[in-house]
């Protein structure tokens, strides 16, 4: 006998772990040391405080330079938090975790 609504909401449960709280993407150039240490550091911070719940796309702007379309990349590396609002940009390595923390709304 199968039970209807206990697998409903099993896939509500599976719908809302697929949402991510966090939308952020990381602007870098190249495999410059900057840009691996912001990697590194995001990363770090991403797995330690926000418990996979973000979407996390690393874009290096030399080979899509088309992703930085209507984005005013003002600097490099820079993290575009996009999700939840009020959007932010933070520029730099990210080795600052309190900063970065702040940045995206946490208390660190």
């Amino acid at each position: 006998m199968r039970k209807e609504k206990d697998s409903s909401i099993a896939e509500d449960d599976i719908f809302q772990k697929e949402i991510p709280s966090f939308q952020l993407k990381l602007f870098v150039t190249g495999a410059s040391p900057n840009s691996a240490r912001a990697i590194a550091n995001l990363k770090i911070i991403c797995e330690k405080y926000l418990n996979e719940k973000y979407e996390l796309e690393i874009i290096d702007v030399y080979q899509q330079p088309l992703k930085t379309t209507g984005i005013q990349v003002i600097a490099l590396p820079m993290l575009l938090k996009s999700l939840p609002l009020p959007v932010k940009k933070l520029i730099g390595d990210l080795s600052d975790t309190s900063k970065v923390l702040k940045g995206l709304g946490l208390n660190p």
